[in-house]
Protein backbone atom coordinates (compact mmCIF):
# COMPACT_ATOMS: atom_id res chain seq x y z
CA UNK A 1 0.00 0.00 0.00
CA UNK A 2 2.39 2.38 -0.64
CA UNK A 3 1.82 6.00 -1.95
CA UNK A 4 3.07 9.52 -1.68
CA UNK A 5 6.02 10.30 0.85
CA UNK A 6 5.48 11.95 3.67
CA UNK A 7 7.47 14.55 6.44
CA UNK A 8 9.98 12.91 8.08
CA UNK A 9 9.58 11.47 11.49
CA UNK A 10 9.90 13.62 14.57
CA UNK A 11 13.02 13.28 16.46
CA UNK A 12 12.99 10.61 18.40
CA UNK A 13 11.91 11.77 22.02
CA UNK A 14 8.99 13.97 20.58
CA UNK A 15 6.46 11.56 19.60
CA UNK A 16 7.77 8.35 20.89
CA UNK A 17 7.98 9.50 24.52
CA UNK A 18 5.75 13.02 24.86
CA UNK A 19 3.92 12.11 27.92
CA UNK A 20 0.49 10.51 27.64
CA UNK A 21 -2.60 13.88 28.21
CA UNK A 22 -3.52 14.14 31.70
CA UNK A 23 -5.81 11.98 33.33
CA UNK A 24 -5.17 8.60 31.69
CA UNK A 25 -8.10 9.15 29.00
CA UNK A 26 -6.67 6.54 27.33
CA UNK A 27 -8.19 3.90 29.65
CA UNK A 28 -11.51 5.23 28.52
CA UNK A 29 -11.08 4.37 25.13
CA UNK A 30 -9.75 0.62 25.99
CA UNK A 31 -12.92 -0.33 27.11
CA UNK A 32 -14.93 1.60 24.62
CA UNK A 33 -12.28 -0.63 21.81
CA UNK A 34 -13.29 -3.80 24.39
CA UNK A 35 -17.19 -3.39 23.79
CA UNK A 36 -17.10 -3.26 20.52
CA UNK A 37 -14.71 -6.01 20.13
CA UNK A 38 -17.27 -8.00 23.07
CA UNK A 39 -20.15 -7.69 20.26
CA UNK A 40 -17.90 -9.43 17.29
CA UNK A 41 -17.64 -12.72 18.41
CA UNK A 42 -21.17 -12.76 20.44
CA UNK A 43 -22.33 -14.58 17.25
CA UNK A 44 -19.42 -17.00 17.05
CA UNK A 45 -20.71 -20.06 19.51
CA UNK A 46 -24.52 -19.32 18.32
CA UNK A 47 -23.44 -20.62 15.26
CA UNK A 48 -24.20 -24.46 16.54
CA UNK A 49 -27.83 -23.08 16.93
CA UNK A 50 -27.98 -21.41 13.75
CA UNK A 51 -26.47 -24.61 11.80
CA UNK A 52 -28.97 -26.85 13.12
CA UNK A 53 -31.81 -24.06 13.09
CA UNK A 54 -31.21 -23.11 9.73
CA UNK A 55 -30.23 -26.46 8.23
CA UNK A 56 -26.18 -24.91 7.51
CA UNK A 57 -22.96 -26.48 5.95
CA UNK A 58 -19.78 -26.48 7.06
CA UNK A 59 -18.56 -24.19 4.37
CA UNK A 60 -21.41 -22.30 4.82
CA UNK A 61 -20.97 -22.02 8.63
CA UNK A 62 -17.03 -20.64 7.98
CA UNK A 63 -18.42 -18.19 4.68
CA UNK A 64 -20.11 -15.98 7.82
CA UNK A 65 -17.03 -14.87 8.86
CA UNK A 66 -15.49 -14.17 5.22
CA UNK A 67 -18.31 -12.19 4.97
CA UNK A 68 -17.68 -10.31 8.03
CA UNK A 69 -14.14 -9.41 7.15
CA UNK A 70 -15.39 -8.50 3.43
CA UNK A 71 -17.35 -5.53 5.67
CA UNK A 72 -14.21 -4.96 7.71
CA UNK A 73 -11.82 -4.03 4.60
CA UNK A 74 -13.99 -1.06 3.27
CA UNK A 75 -13.84 0.30 6.58
CA UNK A 76 -10.41 0.07 6.77
CA UNK A 77 -9.55 1.24 3.78
CA UNK A 78 -11.93 4.34 4.67
CA UNK A 79 -12.30 4.82 8.31
CA UNK A 80 -8.18 5.27 9.23
CA UNK A 81 -6.80 7.52 6.47
CA UNK A 82 -10.22 10.04 7.58
CA UNK A 83 -8.88 10.23 11.15
CA UNK A 84 -5.88 11.41 10.20
CA UNK A 85 -8.26 13.68 8.53
CA UNK A 86 -10.83 14.77 10.66
CA UNK A 87 -10.13 13.41 13.93
CA UNK A 88 -10.17 10.33 15.60
CA UNK A 89 -13.22 11.22 18.72
CA UNK A 90 -16.35 11.55 16.42
CA UNK A 91 -15.51 8.27 14.20
CA UNK A 92 -15.33 6.43 17.36
CA UNK A 93 -18.54 7.39 18.94
CA UNK A 94 -20.30 7.32 15.90
CA UNK A 95 -19.56 4.31 15.04
CA UNK A 96 -19.38 2.51 18.43
CA UNK A 97 -22.86 3.26 18.94
CA UNK A 98 -23.52 1.98 15.56
CA UNK A 99 -22.55 -1.22 16.65
CA UNK A 100 -24.91 -1.76 19.26
CA UNK A 101 -27.37 -0.82 17.28
CA UNK A 102 -26.05 -4.04 14.53
CA UNK A 103 -26.39 -6.21 17.17
CA UNK A 104 -30.18 -5.68 17.52
CA UNK A 105 -30.20 -7.09 13.37
CA UNK A 106 -28.88 -10.94 14.69
CA UNK A 107 -32.57 -10.83 16.73
CA UNK A 108 -34.60 -11.69 14.06
CA UNK A 109 -31.36 -13.36 11.76
CA UNK A 110 -32.31 -16.52 14.12
CA UNK A 111 -34.53 -17.40 11.75
CA UNK A 112 -33.59 -15.71 8.22
CA UNK A 113 -30.31 -17.02 7.07
CA UNK A 114 -29.78 -14.18 4.22
CA UNK A 115 -30.47 -11.53 7.15
CA UNK A 116 -27.66 -13.12 9.07
CA UNK A 117 -25.06 -12.17 6.38
CA UNK A 118 -26.18 -8.93 6.29
CA UNK A 119 -25.72 -8.36 10.07
CA UNK A 120 -22.52 -9.76 9.68
CA UNK A 121 -21.43 -7.68 6.85
CA UNK A 122 -22.44 -4.58 8.58
CA UNK A 123 -21.42 -5.87 12.08
CA UNK A 124 -17.76 -6.06 9.75
CA UNK A 125 -18.53 -2.64 8.31
CA UNK A 126 -18.94 -0.66 11.69
CA UNK A 127 -16.51 -2.23 13.82
CA UNK A 128 -13.96 -2.13 11.32
CA UNK A 129 -13.87 1.80 11.83
CA UNK A 130 -13.58 1.49 15.52
CA UNK A 131 -10.67 -0.59 15.35
CA UNK A 132 -8.62 0.97 13.44
CA UNK A 133 -9.45 4.40 14.34
CA UNK A 134 -9.59 3.53 18.46
CA UNK A 135 -6.02 1.69 18.12
CA UNK A 136 -4.55 4.92 16.68
CA UNK A 137 -6.52 6.72 19.22
CA UNK A 138 -4.94 4.96 22.06
CA UNK A 139 -1.48 5.66 20.56
CA UNK A 140 -2.32 9.23 20.85
CA UNK A 141 -3.08 9.08 24.36
CA UNK A 142 -0.46 6.70 25.31
CA UNK A 143 2.41 8.43 24.11
CA UNK A 144 4.91 5.17 23.16
CA UNK A 145 4.58 2.67 20.47
CA UNK A 146 5.00 -0.61 22.54
CA UNK A 147 2.85 0.93 25.37
CA UNK A 148 -0.30 1.60 22.92
CA UNK A 149 -0.21 -1.65 21.04
CA UNK A 150 -0.44 -3.68 24.28
CA UNK A 151 -3.29 -1.82 25.38
CA UNK A 152 -5.39 -2.34 21.66
CA UNK A 153 -4.55 -5.81 22.24
CA UNK A 154 -5.05 -6.41 25.23
CA UNK A 155 -8.86 -4.42 25.25
CA UNK A 156 -9.37 -5.94 21.75
CA UNK A 157 -8.41 -10.06 22.71
CA UNK A 158 -10.26 -9.48 26.34
CA UNK A 159 -13.64 -8.28 24.63
CA UNK A 160 -12.75 -11.31 21.89
CA UNK A 161 -12.70 -13.55 24.19
CA UNK A 162 -15.52 -12.88 26.87
CA UNK A 163 -18.07 -12.17 23.83
CA UNK A 164 -18.06 -16.12 23.10
CA UNK A 165 -17.70 -17.32 26.48
CA UNK A 166 -20.55 -15.20 27.64
CA UNK A 167 -22.93 -15.66 24.62
CA UNK A 168 -21.86 -20.02 24.76
CA UNK A 169 -23.50 -19.93 28.57
CA UNK A 170 -26.44 -17.51 28.01
CA UNK A 171 -27.03 -19.48 24.49
CA UNK A 172 -26.97 -22.86 26.00
CA UNK A 173 -28.85 -22.18 29.26
CA UNK A 174 -30.95 -19.07 28.25
CA UNK A 175 -34.71 -19.00 27.77
CA UNK A 176 -33.90 -16.43 24.59
CA UNK A 177 -30.61 -18.31 23.35
CA UNK A 178 -30.28 -15.97 20.03
CA UNK A 179 -31.40 -12.70 21.57
CA UNK A 180 -30.29 -12.13 25.36
CA UNK A 181 -26.74 -12.41 23.97
CA UNK A 182 -27.15 -9.50 21.85
CA UNK A 183 -28.87 -7.71 24.77
CA UNK A 184 -26.17 -7.69 26.89
CA UNK A 185 -23.84 -6.72 24.24
CA UNK A 186 -25.92 -3.77 23.35
CA UNK A 187 -26.14 -2.53 27.24
CA UNK A 188 -22.22 -2.69 27.09
CA UNK A 189 -21.67 -0.27 24.83
CA UNK A 190 -23.74 2.10 26.06
CA UNK A 191 -21.63 1.95 29.26
CA UNK A 192 -18.50 2.89 26.74
CA UNK A 193 -20.22 5.22 24.89
CA UNK A 194 -20.79 7.53 28.13
CA UNK A 195 -17.17 6.90 29.02
CA UNK A 196 -16.10 8.26 25.91
CA UNK A 197 -17.72 11.39 25.84
CA UNK A 198 -15.00 13.07 28.38
CA UNK A 199 -12.29 12.13 26.26
CA UNK A 200 -10.39 14.64 24.18
CA UNK A 201 -9.34 14.57 20.51
CA UNK A 202 -5.84 14.75 20.67
CA UNK A 203 -5.49 15.28 16.88
CA UNK A 204 -7.24 18.60 15.53
CA UNK A 205 -9.07 17.66 11.85
CA UNK A 206 -9.62 19.72 9.09
CA UNK A 207 -6.57 18.76 7.01
CA UNK A 208 -8.81 17.96 4.08
CA UNK A 209 -5.99 17.62 1.25
CA UNK A 210 -5.39 14.25 1.31
CA UNK A 211 -6.51 11.55 -0.37
CA UNK A 212 -9.55 9.78 0.48
CA UNK A 213 -8.29 6.18 0.72
CA UNK A 214 -4.12 6.81 1.33
CA UNK A 215 -2.70 3.44 3.37
CA UNK A 216 0.42 5.06 2.55
CA UNK A 217 3.48 3.14 4.19
CA UNK A 218 6.23 6.31 5.30
CA UNK A 219 9.20 5.93 2.88
CA UNK A 220 11.87 3.99 3.73
CA UNK A 221 9.89 1.40 6.02
CA UNK A 222 7.98 -0.44 2.84
CA UNK A 223 10.58 -3.18 3.12
CA UNK A 224 9.38 -3.83 6.47
CA UNK A 225 6.03 -3.54 5.70
CA UNK A 226 5.57 -5.99 3.25
CA UNK A 227 8.12 -8.58 4.52
CA UNK A 228 7.56 -8.33 8.47
CA UNK A 229 4.23 -6.33 9.23
CA UNK A 230 1.94 -8.31 6.19
CA UNK A 231 3.11 -11.65 7.31
CA UNK A 232 2.80 -10.73 10.96
CA UNK A 233 -0.67 -9.24 10.64
CA UNK A 234 -1.88 -12.59 8.52
CA UNK A 235 -1.47 -14.09 11.41
CA UNK A 236 -3.42 -12.24 13.75
CA UNK A 237 -6.77 -14.05 12.96
CA UNK A 238 -6.33 -16.54 10.73
CA UNK A 239 -5.99 -18.79 14.30
CA UNK A 240 -8.76 -17.64 16.24
CA UNK A 241 -10.99 -17.79 13.53
CA UNK A 242 -10.03 -21.35 12.78
CA UNK A 243 -10.67 -21.73 16.25
CA UNK A 244 -14.30 -20.54 16.54
CA UNK A 245 -14.96 -22.49 12.83
CA UNK A 246 -13.36 -24.96 12.34
CA UNK A 247 -12.39 -26.81 15.74
CA UNK A 248 -15.89 -26.74 16.50
CA UNK A 249 -16.67 -28.98 13.92
CA UNK A 250 -14.43 -31.93 15.47
CA UNK A 251 -16.20 -31.25 19.31
CA UNK A 252 -18.34 -34.81 19.56
CA UNK A 253 -21.94 -35.09 18.85
CA UNK A 254 -24.13 -34.60 21.84
CA UNK A 255 -23.58 -32.52 25.37
CA UNK A 256 -23.67 -28.77 25.91
CA UNK A 257 -22.71 -27.92 22.52
CA UNK A 258 -23.24 -23.79 22.36
CA UNK A 259 -21.38 -23.99 25.55
CA UNK A 260 -18.10 -25.84 23.89
CA UNK A 261 -18.08 -23.77 21.03
CA UNK A 262 -18.31 -20.67 23.15
CA UNK A 263 -15.14 -22.10 24.71
CA UNK A 264 -13.14 -23.68 22.31
CA UNK A 265 -13.69 -19.64 20.58
CA UNK A 266 -13.55 -17.60 23.80
CA UNK A 267 -9.88 -19.75 25.10
CA UNK A 268 -7.93 -18.51 22.21
CA UNK A 269 -9.17 -15.08 22.97
CA UNK A 270 -8.73 -14.79 26.48
CA UNK A 271 -5.33 -16.57 26.23
CA UNK A 272 -4.11 -14.14 23.32
CA UNK A 273 -5.14 -11.23 26.06
CA UNK A 274 -3.16 -12.70 28.49
CA UNK A 275 0.06 -13.15 26.52
CA UNK A 276 0.18 -9.60 25.63
CA UNK A 277 3.38 -8.73 28.01
CA UNK A 278 5.22 -11.71 27.06
CA UNK A 279 5.97 -9.86 24.08
CA UNK A 280 7.78 -6.90 25.57
CA UNK A 281 10.11 -9.85 26.88
CA UNK A 282 10.26 -11.65 23.28
CA UNK A 283 10.93 -8.28 21.30
CA UNK A 284 11.38 -8.45 17.98
CA UNK A 285 10.91 -12.35 18.43
CA UNK A 286 7.38 -11.68 19.11
CA UNK A 287 5.95 -12.18 15.92
CA UNK A 288 7.58 -15.37 14.69
CA UNK A 289 7.28 -17.08 18.26
CA UNK A 290 3.49 -16.15 17.42
CA UNK A 291 3.84 -17.91 13.88
CA UNK A 292 5.48 -20.73 15.42
CA UNK A 293 3.25 -21.25 18.35
CA UNK A 294 -0.18 -21.00 16.18
CA UNK A 295 1.19 -23.28 14.35
CA UNK A 296 2.08 -25.86 16.95
CA UNK A 297 -1.56 -25.73 17.64
CA UNK A 298 -2.61 -26.57 14.13
CA UNK A 299 -0.83 -29.44 14.40
CA UNK A 300 -2.14 -30.82 17.81
CA UNK A 301 -5.71 -30.27 16.34
CA UNK A 302 -5.30 -32.17 13.15
CA UNK A 303 -3.33 -34.85 15.35
CA UNK A 304 -6.40 -35.11 17.76
CA UNK A 305 -9.19 -35.41 15.23
CA UNK A 306 -12.53 -35.88 15.61
CA UNK A 307 -14.25 -35.95 19.22
CA UNK A 308 -11.23 -34.98 21.58
CA UNK A 309 -12.21 -32.10 23.17
CA UNK A 310 -9.12 -31.89 25.75
CA UNK A 311 -7.03 -32.06 22.75
CA UNK A 312 -9.00 -29.51 21.01
CA UNK A 313 -8.67 -27.24 24.43
CA UNK A 314 -4.78 -27.55 24.26
CA UNK A 315 -4.71 -26.71 20.35
CA UNK A 316 -7.11 -23.88 21.31
CA UNK A 317 -4.91 -22.39 23.90
CA UNK A 318 -1.91 -22.52 21.28
CA UNK A 319 -3.98 -20.92 18.55
CA UNK A 320 -4.79 -18.12 21.36
CA UNK A 321 -0.84 -17.58 21.62
CA UNK A 322 0.15 -17.52 18.85
CA UNK A 323 -2.85 -15.14 17.58
CA UNK A 324 -2.03 -12.29 20.95
CA UNK A 325 2.25 -12.65 20.36
CA UNK A 326 1.72 -11.59 16.57
CA UNK A 327 -1.68 -9.03 17.21
CA UNK A 328 0.87 -6.80 19.66
CA UNK A 329 3.87 -7.26 17.61
CA UNK A 330 2.09 -6.16 14.89
CA UNK A 331 0.00 -3.07 16.61
CA UNK A 332 3.91 -2.35 17.80
CA UNK A 333 5.70 -2.30 14.69
CA UNK A 334 2.57 -0.31 13.21
CA UNK A 335 2.90 2.67 15.25
CA UNK A 336 6.78 2.10 15.33
CA UNK A 337 6.30 2.75 10.76
CA UNK A 338 4.31 5.58 11.11
CA UNK A 339 4.60 9.13 11.65
CA UNK A 340 2.37 11.44 13.57
CA UNK A 341 -0.12 12.13 10.61
CA UNK A 342 0.20 8.52 8.92
CA UNK A 343 -0.95 6.42 12.41
CA UNK A 344 -4.40 6.34 11.64
CA UNK A 345 -3.50 5.00 7.88
CA UNK A 346 -0.92 2.16 9.44
CA UNK A 347 -3.28 0.89 11.80
CA UNK A 348 -6.34 0.56 8.98
CA UNK A 349 -3.61 -1.31 7.05
CA UNK A 350 -2.41 -3.46 9.69
CA UNK A 351 -6.25 -4.73 10.75
CA UNK A 352 -6.83 -4.50 6.63
CA UNK A 353 -4.24 -7.76 6.68
CA UNK A 354 -4.71 -9.31 9.96
CA UNK A 355 -8.61 -9.49 8.82
CA UNK A 356 -8.02 -11.25 5.77
CA UNK A 357 -7.02 -13.85 7.88
CA UNK A 358 -10.65 -14.87 8.26
CA UNK A 359 -10.74 -16.45 5.27
CA UNK A 360 -8.37 -18.98 6.71
CA UNK A 361 -11.70 -21.25 7.78
CA UNK A 362 -13.26 -21.28 4.28
CA UNK A 363 -9.58 -22.09 2.82
CA UNK A 364 -9.45 -25.48 5.28
CA UNK A 365 -12.92 -26.04 4.63
CA UNK A 366 -13.53 -26.18 1.41
CA UNK A 367 -10.06 -28.10 0.58
CA UNK A 368 -10.83 -31.04 3.18
CA UNK A 369 -10.02 -33.92 0.68
CA UNK A 370 -12.69 -36.05 0.87
CA UNK A 371 -14.02 -33.96 4.00
CA UNK A 372 -11.04 -34.69 6.25
CA UNK A 373 -10.70 -31.39 7.74
CA UNK A 374 -7.63 -32.82 9.97
CA UNK A 375 -5.31 -33.33 6.67
CA UNK A 376 -6.28 -29.40 5.56
CA UNK A 377 -5.03 -28.50 9.36
CA UNK A 378 -1.97 -30.23 8.95
CA UNK A 379 -1.25 -28.84 5.82
CA UNK A 380 -1.87 -25.25 7.11
CA UNK A 381 0.11 -26.22 9.95
CA UNK A 382 2.97 -26.47 8.11
CA UNK A 383 2.46 -23.44 6.15
CA UNK A 384 2.88 -21.35 9.39
CA UNK A 385 5.78 -23.10 10.43
CA UNK A 386 7.34 -22.47 7.01
CA UNK A 387 5.99 -18.45 7.95
CA UNK A 388 7.83 -18.66 11.73
CA UNK A 389 11.60 -20.02 10.00
CA UNK A 390 11.49 -16.60 7.39
CA UNK A 391 9.97 -14.09 10.29
CA UNK A 392 12.83 -15.75 12.37
CA UNK A 393 15.33 -15.19 9.89
CA UNK A 394 14.73 -11.32 9.84
CA UNK A 395 14.86 -11.23 13.21
CA UNK A 396 18.09 -12.53 13.39
CA UNK A 397 19.33 -10.59 10.77
CA UNK A 398 18.59 -7.59 12.28
CA UNK A 399 19.73 -9.00 15.48
CA UNK A 400 18.27 -11.07 17.88
CA UNK A 401 16.35 -9.51 21.21
CA UNK A 402 16.85 -6.20 19.62
CA UNK A 403 13.72 -4.36 19.67
CA UNK A 404 12.69 -2.58 15.96
CA UNK A 405 13.81 0.91 15.77
CA UNK A 406 11.51 3.14 14.88
CA UNK A 407 12.90 5.71 11.62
Amino acid sequence: MPGRSVAARPARGSELTRPAPAGGAWWRVAIALFTVAYGTNVFTPLLVVYRRELDLSATVVTTTFAVYAAGLLPALLLAGPASDRIGRRRLVLSFAALAGTVSLLFIPAASAAPLLYAARFLHGLVSGVVFAVASAWLADLSGRPDVAGRRASVATTAGFSLGPLTSGVLGQYSPWPTTLPFLVHVGLVSVGLVLLRAVPDVVPGGDTGRRLVDLRVPAGTRGRFWLVLVPTALCVFSLPSTAATVLPLLLPDGGPEVVQAGIVAGVPLAVASLVAPVSRLLRSLSGPTGALIGAAGLAVAALAGVGSVPALVVAAVLLGCGAGLSLTAGLTQAQQLSTENSRGALSSAFYAWAYAGFAMPVVITSTAAGGSLTASLGVVAVAFAVLAGALAADALRRGLWQPARAR
